[in-house]
């Protein structure tokens, strides 16, 4: 178990991508099984308050010019633009406008958490995470969020190679593809670091 004993100090939870875009119904880039993990997060959120210990979102944002990820994620392109920080979509199950890489209202950040855009997959390339991370002296990250086979797998690599000691949450990730996301969760847990319920977290935050 890769559980730090005092996480008000030593952890953070690491919220990767939980956006409208990714996942509000219809969305261009929709991972359902996003909103089956909200009530996960959730939970998680309201015990790291509690304890005043550090919550960290991810927020992916699509480079506005051509460049290689629209090979691969063409909503990316006009006229989508999935991921475009400021344009606003609508979005049937809330029925408004909203800007399209918030994170989701149910999980809205508080004042004062760390909130780090990113261009890429990973969050620690080319942003201040890890910075941000050992000025708090954190040793420990407890990874949640979509897709678990890219941003959350990308995230939870580089953290390892940062020399994080990573857990990611495998009921607060989520995939289009359950194959890929079971997969990626069994292969982190061989090499990269550990795989463990939100749960078990909450019993021991208990």
């Amino acid at each position: 178990m890769a559980f730090d004993s005092d996480y008000s100090r030593h952890s953070a939870l690491v919220i990767v991508d939980m956006q409208n875009d990714f996942v509000r119904e219809g969305a261009p880039l929709e991972v359902p099984d996003a909103r089956g993990t909200i009530e996960a997060h959730q939970e998680l959120i309201a015990a790291f308050r509690r304890r005043g210990a550090m919550i960290v979102y991810t927020k992916f944002l699509s480079m506005q010019e051509p460049c290689l990820l629209w090979n691969w994620s063409p909503q990316c392109k006009p006229p989508i633009k999935c991921c475009w920080k400021g344009h606003k979509r609508y979005y049937a199950d809330v029925a408004r406008e909203l800007e399209c890489t918030a994170v989701i209202d149910e999980l809205t950040p508080a004042s004062g958490e760390v909130v780090i855009e990113k261009f890429g997959y990973g969050a620690f390339h080319a942003t201040p995470l890890n910075d941000i991370l050992r000025n708090r002296g954190i040793s420990t990250l407890l990874v949640t969020g979509t897709v678990t086979q890219i941003c959350v797998e990308d995230t939870a690599r580089e953290a390892f190679h940062h020399g994080f000691r990573t857990t990611i949450l495998a009921d607060a990730v989520s995939s289009y593809a359950p194959d890929l996301h079971a997969a990626t969760l069994k292969n982190f847990a061989m090499k990269f670091g550990w795989v463990a319920e939100s749960r078990a977290l909450l019993r021991q935050l208990a």
